[in-house]
């Protein structure tokens, strides 16, 4: 296949659009190792057009530099480098980067060798003269085997590393995105920073890093900064000595050292001070920490995940927040999104809610009504999960029947429904729905949804009963 041939064939692939499927490999990065620099070039543009990002090598020494200091998903590997061998090259990535897929490339009269490169634990291989159409298909074969092995193991680790905080819940397209990250962030040793609004779940994020890794067996140590005075932060996080401060008769082991191993977990860290943010630097750079009143340092083996619902880059600008810390937590962002951002969620949160809360009172089936579910999945959860998880404990305790309707919600639902009934954009006063017709839409929609039970409809709707039947004979109706 000749220079000009290979030019041709990238620029006819990268006028093919990127579907929606190949934009979710911009996490996997892809080294090519290939002494040609005609076939690099090309093999690299279209990797990048199907979203990888890429690393080139074009000899042994230099992509085992790179397997050492980089991470890689998918090797492409020439078995025909000069001065190696590419069987031993091949061993060499699987010695260096075991989780790695790697497919070769070789000419026709060697396809021996790849059919030798397979049994040696290859994925697949292409023989050149390979046109990039062929290319495009293998690469989109991995991504799509990646994803398939990602997801299946996180299946597995949350299975096996149920620890009684329940787990995440959610197929929508954001949390599936959430998931195959924290994959890849739970056999990381790097700290993590989890961003995210109050009640997205940021400690249960962390909490699945945790167990999903490697050091699932090691202790997991959340620390709330945001409600311990700053004194005592420092004393929890770094342990002090005897006699370090009026009433410290003894000495005592901060959390820092007593995850000996496993995990800290800061959360709401933006509240940490300025002064304790430099002693956590320190901490995090130099793998050792000094007790308060202490004279000697002593090294430390954990790992920093580290979460806030503020704006941390603001927080930088402003001087609250040291900007090294910032870049030492920051190495892998997780963004956690808010639940008004994947309402389709809500049905299956809902049901989990309901099995836990099922499970925990003998004989209770509740469910949730049409009505009420409708109001939910508009509703826009400024509280997110947990303000979710608290309206459906708050129903199926006040509620008296299994099935939870409109009127068993909390007043800020009904009333957030109530404010969106006019017409979006309407600024015509005449627009603007009266309190009382208000009033009687809710009453008659409730006696319709019971099926002419007035009673119970007043019973729901927490008016008396002579109120409701005076109510009704104001509007003149026969229900």
């Amino acid at each position: 296949m000749k220079a000009g041939q290979e030019a041709s064939h990238v620029i006819a692939a990268e006028a093919v659009p990127v579907s929606a499927q190949t934009l979710e490999t911009n996490l996997l990065n892809l080294l090519i190792v290939e002494d040609e620099r005609a076939v690099r070039e090309c093999c690299r543009d279209v990797a990048r057009s199907l979203g990888f990002s890429t690393q080139l090598a074009e000899s042994r020494d230099e992509a085992c530099r790179i397997l050492d200091t980089a991470n890689t998903d998918v090797v492409l590997l020439d078995l025909r480098l000069p001065g190696s061998n590419g069987l031993e090259m091949l061993r060499e990535i699987k010695q260096r980067r075991p989780e790695a897929v790697t497919i070769v490339m070789t000419g026709f009269a060697t396809v021996q060798s790849a059919v030798q490169a397979m049994k040696l634990g290859a994925y697949d291989y292409i023989t050149k003269p390979f046109n990039f159409d062929e290319l495009r298909l293998e690469l989109e074969r991995v991504t799509n085997h990646l994803k398939l092995t990602t997801e299946n193991r996180l299946l597995r680790e949350q299975l096996r590393s149920k620890r009684g905080f329940g787990q995440l819940v959610g197929h929508s397209p954001e949390m599936e995105k959430l998931y195959r990250i924290i994959a890849k962030a739970a056999h990381s040793t790097h700290p993590v920073l989890i961003l995210g609004e109050s009640g997205t779940g940021k400690e249960l994020v962390a909490r699945s890093i945790h167990y999903a890794g490697p050091y699932k067996d090691k202790p997991f140590i959340p620390v709330d900064c945001g409600s311990l005075v700053p004194t005592l932060i420092e004393s929890e996080l770094f342990g002090y000595v005897r006699g370090a401060f009026t009433g410290a008769v003894r000495s005592k082991e901060g959390l820092l050292a007593t995850a000996e191993g496993g995990t800290v977990f800061l959360d709401e860290v933006g509240e940490l001070p300025v002064d304790l943010q430099a002693k956590l630097l320190r901490a995090i750079q130099e793998k050792e920490i000094r007790p308060v009143g202490g004279t000697r340092a002593m090294p430390i083996n954990v790992r920093i995940l580290a979460a806030t619902n503020r704006d941390l880059d603001a927080a930088v600008s402003q001087g609250t927040f040291r900007r090294d810390l910032y870049f030492r937590l920051n190495v892998l962002t997780l963004r956690i999104p808010p639940l008004r951002e994947r309402k389709q969620d809500i049905p299956m949160l809902i049901g989990h809610v309901l099995e836990r809360i099922n499970k925990a009172i003998t004989g209770s089936e509740h469910n949730v009504g049409d009505d009420a579910l409708r109001l939910m999945l508009n509703y826009d959860w400024p509280g997110n999960v947990r303000e979710l998880e608290n309206c459906i404990e708050r129903a199926c305790t006040t509620c008296s029947l299994p099935t939870i309707h409109v009127a068993d919600l909390p007043t800020q639902i009904r009333d957030a429904q109530a404010l969106v009934a006019a017409p979006e954009g309407a600024t015509d006063p005449a627009a603007i729905t009266p309190l009382e017709e208000l009033e009687k839409q809710a009453i008659l929609h409730a006696i319709q949804m019971l099926d002419g039970d007035k009673l119970e409809a007043a019973r729901r709707l927490g008016i008396g009963k002579t109120t409701l039947y005076r109510k009704l004979k104001e509007y003149g109706s026969a229900l």
